[in-house]
């Protein structure tokens, strides 16, 4: 009789994970589930209005999961590592000028290195999260593909574009499959007490979404003001600081013009933002660093792919040029408006992963 795989769940307390802990225990694992403890909050975040994934009232929600599921459950702390991997790198990019996504640096570090390595030191088979997208082992080339989800709406394959071979063979995503409205059905026929919990919108750390705020109290400092510029360089007024500011922004810039301004550009040196019209903010090509392939080895030829450079972002059509080590240029078909550097770009084949890396800088 063959041994049952032994899976580690990350449940973050959230109706996802607790249901993909519930689906693999009715598929025949030896479940195990594990919240990982990554952050003490500078102030209390444990207010109802604080829809994040730092609270004590999240721990208690998987441990309560847990224990209705029948499984071991373990808090594993991993603070110094994200606030190493995803806080500083977080807030040193905003200082830097450019805008960070720390959900994808968690997911690279913390979620699939850090967890695995724990659970293979544990001796575990696979992990698992509550992400919505799937994972086939294709014969012919041999290679693990990450697939968007099912449910589109629901689709985070955006952000698991830095998952390698090694870890796509050890992980497992449940909810693949099922829509948001399913996944609450399950847990509700399975009397689990987040079944009907909001899902977190915020950044972990931050509470309230309120990232300058974080940001002056985690480094102690404030923001001086600067100047507006046009894209001549003309001083237009005063700003804030340049941190308070990202690309596209139109509201909330604090002055008023004939026609509509956008947030162009960010100079970190010189406490500078730069504004424009709409098509003075189109790209038509970027670079993109950190590449990761997935679909298939770096291309020694030109590839036409969909490419997503926001997690919210339709896909549109562009061309893939691999460049000198881990950089890509990234040409679209089309200009595309307000594309953020430090933000990721994700090329996509159909339904399939092609890979994706961070965008370094960008054309017009």
């Amino acid at each position: 009789m063959e041994t049952k795989k032994k899976v580690l769940v990350g449940m973050s307390g959230g109706v996802d994970s607790s249901t993909a802990a519930a689906l693999l225990l009715d598929q025949g694992y030896e479940v195990y589930g594990a919240t990982l403890k990554l952050w003490d909050p500078i102030n209390d975040c444990d207010k109802p209005m604080t829809r994040t994934c730092c609270s004590l009232e999240d721990v208690e929600d998987a441990r309560a999961v847990a224990f209705k599921l029948g499984i071991p459950f373990y808090v594993l702390n991993m603070k110094q590592l994200f606030e190493e991997k995803v806080v500083n790198y977080f807030v040193d990019a905003y200082l830097g000028g450019i805008t960070p996504n720390p959900c994808i640096a968690c997911n690279k570090y913390i979620k699939f290195e850090a967890m695995l390595n724990k659970a293979m030191a544990l001796g575990m088979d696979y992990i698992a999260t509550g992400h919505y997208a799937r994972i086939e082992y294709d014969e012919e080339s041999g290679r693990y593909i990450l697939k968007k989800a099912k449910d589109l709406s629901k689709d985070q394959s955006y952000v698991l574009y830095m998952l390698t071979q090694d870890q796509l063979k050890r992980l497992l995503l449940p909810l693949g499959d099922y829509s948001k409205a399913e996944v609450r059905a399950i847990a509700e026929s399975k009397n689990l007490v987040n079944a009907r919990k909001p899902d977190s919108q915020d950044i972990c750390f931050v509470p309230n979404g309120k990232y300058v705020d974080f940001i002056k109290e985690y480094k102690g400092i404030g923001f001086p003001e600067g100047v507006f510029l046009d894209k001549e360089g003309n001083v237009l007024g005063k700003n804030k600081g340049m941190v308070n500011y990202t690309i596209g922004q139109r509201k909330g810039l604090g002055m008023s013009f004939p026609e509509p301004k956008y947030v162009i550009g960010k100079d970190s040196v010189n406490n500078t933002v730069t504004l424009g019209n709409r098509e003075d903010g189109l790209i038509k090509s970027l670079i993109a660093k950190d590449m990761n392939y997935i679909l298939y080895d770096k291309p020694r030829e030109e590839k036409a792919v969909m490419a997503r450079t926001r997690y919210s972002q339709k896909e549109v059509p562009a061309k893939l040029i691999a460049l000198e080590g881990d950089s890509a240029k990234i040409v679209f078909d089309s200009p595309l408006a307000f594309v953020a550097p430090g933000q990721s770009v994700v090329l996509y084949e159909g339904d399939s992963v092609v890979g994706g890396g961070i965008i370094r800088e960008t054309h017009s």
